[in-house]
């Protein structure tokens, strides 16, 4: 809680996959712990990768959370599952509906820190909702950036494969992976089947 106007508050970290989101999530939360806060943590029904209640890194960082489902009014479980925590996290963000902004607005007027990590683009490099809406009404915002895995520059973008090849434009936007399916890439290196 800010010390002077007794109010809670948002934080987003957002980049593309493989930047470290989930891995700099689980930092902040361990450093809320160190200090004696007591920590909720969240993580949408459809992400299983790493176990059912399970927030995870692709590093193999992982801490307990509870599962909320992602579409349309499910998000208000975080509400209902919270037992006088002083920081929520949620994971994952992107899988969530808009529902999500509201739910975070809540919490933030109740005095608690709002952790939300996701990536902020689809597969196409398009915005990833609700992160784009999150990150304009959030009071802190940290977008990472990984290494593409074509020419090593700074990556911001995620690339999808189907069969080793660049994914279609018009394949659905939700698509559990990771880098069996995902690579990190630049803007010059992203592609789309465009037919």
């Amino acid at each position: 809680m800010h010390a002077i106007t007794n109010s809670g508050w948002v934080e987003v970290i957002t980049g593309s996959m493989f930047s470290g989101k989930t891995e700099e999530l689980l930092r902040r939360l361990r450093r809320a712990e160190i200090a004696g806060q007591e920590v909720g943590v969240f993580k949408p029904a459809v992400d299983d990768r790493y176990g059912e209640t399970t927030v995870g890194s692709h590093a193999g960082s992982q801490w307990e959370a509870h599962v909320v489902p992602a579409e349309g009014d499910g998000v208000w479980e975080i509400l209902e599952k919270l037992n006088g925590e002083d920081v929520v996290a949620v994971d994952e963000a992107n899988f969530f509906s808009a529902e999500l902004v509201d739910v975070c607005e809540r919490l933030a007027a109740d005095g608690r820190r709002v952790l939300v990590s996701g990536t902020d683009q689809t597969f196409r490099g398009e915005p990833f909702e609700p992160l784009p809406q999150l990150m304009a009404t959030a009071e802190y915002v940290d977008k990472l950036q990984a290494i593409c895995t074509v020419c090593g520059e700074p990556a911001t973008r995620n690339q999808r494969l189907v069969d080793g090849e660049p994914a279609r434009y018009d394949d659905p936007t939700i698509v559990v992976g990771a880098e069996e399916s995902y690579e990190a890439r630049c803007r010059n290196c992203h592609t789309l089947q465009r037919e």
